[in-house]
């Protein structure tokens, strides 16, 4: 695979390393980037070749180092083309991890295919999973499409009768990040009706005192003691060290695949909401 198939500056992301030694994003457009660069970024983002490299080599990070500059260029022209990406993400953490920034940066305009795609029964459901953070990202990230976001995603929740308990619950663990109280008549109809995986975010009333629609009552605070008493404790905790492996090496997952681990559908957004890393070795 030679760097001689893309033209600087996108042949510099080729060598640009391993993404789990950056804490942070890296500003690409330092290296010179810029609107015509988009459609070679495309390509390399897609580029199936790269993507399997020997995950020891620097070039199988450059499609994840070219998806990130594209959202730095907020580049609505590569919306349609990473959200075809979704369908791998059984296989590589970094495009259901990284996608909902991405298009959360390149905007509202990726709304459209982003609502057509959680629709479509056709698609898995962890990529359709993947379509609903990115929605509730940019209802995040652009304040003035929040009440749309919201709207996409309680419509679709509305379909709880005939959807995956797991994906009822991952779309109301979207809603509840986006504080969506206006979902709340539709959230409860869906856990009357034991349509909701409770492992995502609890049971019913436990997603009502997130929302601020009720207090936390007793029986609520022996089920979760932790309730009232992380005020106090987070800031006596130190920042959590790096994980590294007995060889040395990052936990964070590498970008050649190994088969999914059985259990990465219980592997919800309870303990860390903003995370959706999944739970395996690649």
């Amino acid at each position: 695979m030679g760097n001689e198939t893309y033209q600087p500056p996108v042949d510099l992301l080729l060598i640009y390393g391993d993404c789990r030694k950056f804490p942070q994003w890296p500003d690409y457009l330092e290296l010179g980037f810029g609107p015509e660069h988009v459609p070679e970024l495309i390509r390399m983002a897609m580029d199936a070749e790269l993507s399997v490299a020997d995950s020891d080599s620097m070039e199988v990070w450059a499609p994840v180092h070219a998806w990130r500059t594209l959202a730095q260029l907020h580049a609505e022209a590569a919306i349609e083309p990473l959200i075809s990406l979704f369908h791998k993400v059984d296989d590589d953490d970094w495009i259901s991890d990284d996608m909902p920034k991405v298009l959360g940066m390149i905007g509202p305009a990726a709304i459209p295919p982003l609502t057509a795609y959680l629709a479509d029964e056709q698609h898995g459901l962890w990529p359709r999973v993947t379509a609903g953070s990115c929605l509730q990202q940019i209802g995040e990230d652009h304040p003035t499409s929040r009440d749309e976001c919201v709207g996409i995603l309680t419509r679709q929740l509305e379909l709880f009768e005939k959807q995956d308990e797991t994906f009822n619950g991952m779309l109301i663990s979207s809603l509840e990040d986006l504080k969506a109280v206006e979902a709340a008549p539709v959230m409860g109809r869906a856990f009357a009706a034991d349509a909701v995986d409770e492992s995502i975010m609890g049971d019913w009333e436990d997603v009502q005192v997130d929302l601020g629609l009720k207090e936390a009552d007793e029986d609520y605070r022996k089920k979760n003691p932790w309730v009232g008493a992380l005020p106090g404790i987070i800031p006596l905790l130190p920042p959590p060290e790096p994980l590294v492996s007995e060889a040395g090496g990052s936990f964070l997952p590498s970008r050649n695949v190994s088969p999914k681990v059985k259990s990465k559908t219980k592997s919800k957004r309870k303990q860390a909401k903003s995370s959706r890393k999944k739970n395996r070795k690649r």
